[in-house]
């Protein structure tokens, strides 16, 4: 069968245009010989990557909603302190930018400019002369196409989770982003929550020994949030689940376990196999709230595995369908010792070969590692106390704080380009196998060969300053 018709055959036409292979020859050697040649311009070169210093950064925000006010209320401590400003914000809900406007108004002095109304409005924003920095916090669709555009202008782009969700606009970001030399950076709160930091901080340091093993998850009951008409503008996350079927949220258990494997800095995913259970517990929600919705093409639980390039594997769910607690699970094995997340448990083998001893750590033996471990950003910013604990127990402080201060400084970022496009390749990645029977597929390399070499990462480097 000719390489077009199998892609067509397994996910259709319209999800086999979304993908970056017309260029390539239909000579029957199938999908698996079509990722490994897929684009080679990709050159690496935003590995460390820097700019100038920005003293006080100019920020436009595009995206107003549930997310968009929660980051914004993230920069009150660096407006306050004079190192950013928001000079731009726009939604295609006037309202909102009102009630924007106005919490703003409440710690900052200056006013920004409004968009509105229009769906290219935003263009106007990312266009503007005085701003240093995007804010993209829109649906995901939207995600690529304005980062692209907005590099295009000069501008440095942020943007929410994922980034992409076809394998063609991560391979047009990372172009983008090495062409006209601006920082590109998804939006990943999780790499900065405490509990991941304080994980991270012993892998670090060695407490865990060799990697062989992570987990990692998003399973979050979202049916009350994608049913309701008022939570998500025109319901568009639900939608995605009518047509679709994969993981569609892959970065909030991902991101973590990246900086865990040094993934693009000595490490890479090889190749993954993805499979999705049946679809039920979101339908027959949907019929009992009497939902316009009530079919839905996307499994209740899907399971991915990825190997990576040192053999070290990754079991990566998700499910936003089931009722159930929140977790992220946060798993990781190694020949020392075993973290679990939800609830935080620490295991450290002391070398005895008894069985009876294989037990989590004590409470008090628990809290004296987490102290000693504790990660150093963390510990300095709770100095800062009443931000510290903003935005989802202060991860979202953490990370816009983090953003900020490096570009005040001319620093790299934690997050660059290839991290951002590589955790939301899994998705598109995991559609195909779904959709092809669980069939292996290689895992593109978007970094052009540069994820070879050990680096140190960004996150781990304090910035050299003193915030009061």
């Amino acid at each position: 069968m000719k390489r077009e018709d199998f892609l067509k055959s397994i996910i259709g036409a319209s999800a086999f245009l979304s993908l970056p292979f017309s260029s390539y020859s239909r000579d029957g050697e199938g999908i698996v010989q079509m990722l490994e040649d897929s684009a080679k311009s990709t050159r690496g070169s935003l590995f460390g990557f820097r700019t100038d210093s920005i003293e006080k950064v100019r920020v436009g925000i595009i995206g107003l909603g549930n997310r968009g006010n929660t980051l914004l209320e993230m920069f009150q401590w660096l407006v306050e302190n004079d190192h950013a400003e928001i000079v731009g914000l726009c939604d295609l809900v006037e309202t909102k930018v009102q009630k924007v406007t106005e919490k703003l108004s409440q710690w900052q002095k200056s006013v920004p400019a409004t968009y509105s109304g229009n769906k290219d409005e935003w263009k106007k924003l990312a266009q503007q002369d005085n701003v240093d920095l995007l804010l993209i916090v829109t649906p995901w669709e939207l995600h690529a196409p304005m980062c692209i555009y907005g590099m295009n202008q000069g501008k440095h782009v942020a943007s929410e989770v994922p980034i992409a969700y076809s394998l063609k606009d991560c391979w047009t970001l990372v172009e983008t982003a090495e062409k006209t030399q601006r920082h590109c950076i998804m939006l990943e709160n999780c790499c900065y929550n405490e509990e991941e930091l304080f994980v991270l901080n012993m892998i670090e340091n060695g407490v865990f020994g060799d990697i062989t093993h992570t987990e990692g998850a998003y399973l979050h009951d979202l049916r009350a949030h994608m049913l309701s008409s008022d939570y998500y503008q025109d319901q568009w996350r639900l939608k995605h689940h009518i047509e679709r079927d994969g993981n569609f949220y892959t970065t909030h258990g991902l991101g973590p376990i990246s900086f865990y494997l040094n993934i693009g800095r000595g490490d890479t995913y090889s190749h993954l196999t993805s499979m999705s259970s049946r679809e039920l517990n979101l339908s027959e929600t949907a019929k009992k709230v009497n939902s316009d919705y009530t079919s839905f093409k996307c499994g209740d639980m899907n399971s991915t595995m990825i190997k990576t390039e040192l053999g070290k594997t990754i079991l990566l769910q998700f499910d936003v369908h089931t009722g159930r607690p929140y977790s992220r699970i946060n798993k990781v094995v190694g020949t020392k010792a075993v973290h679990d997340g939800y609830p935080s448990r620490l295991y450290v083998d002391n070398g005895e070969l008894i069985y009876w001893g294989h037990n989590w750590l004590k409470e008090e033996e628990y809290q004296q590692y987490k102290s000693k471990y504790q990660h150093p950003l963390i510990a300095k910013l709770k100095t800062i106390s009443k931000n510290f604990k903003q935005g989802h127990g202060g991860m979202d402080f953490v990370m816009i704080y983090r953003l900020i201060r490096c570009l005040n400084l001319g620093l790299p970022l934690d997050i660059n380009v290839y991290d951002s496009v590589m955790w939301s390749a899994i998705t598109p990645l995991s559609e195909l196998s779904v959709a092809s029977k669980s069939f292996p597929m290689p895992f593109p390399d978007f970094t052009g060969g540069k994820w070879q070499g050990k680096k140190d990462l960004e996150i781990m480097k304090m910035l050299d300053v003193t915030d009061k």
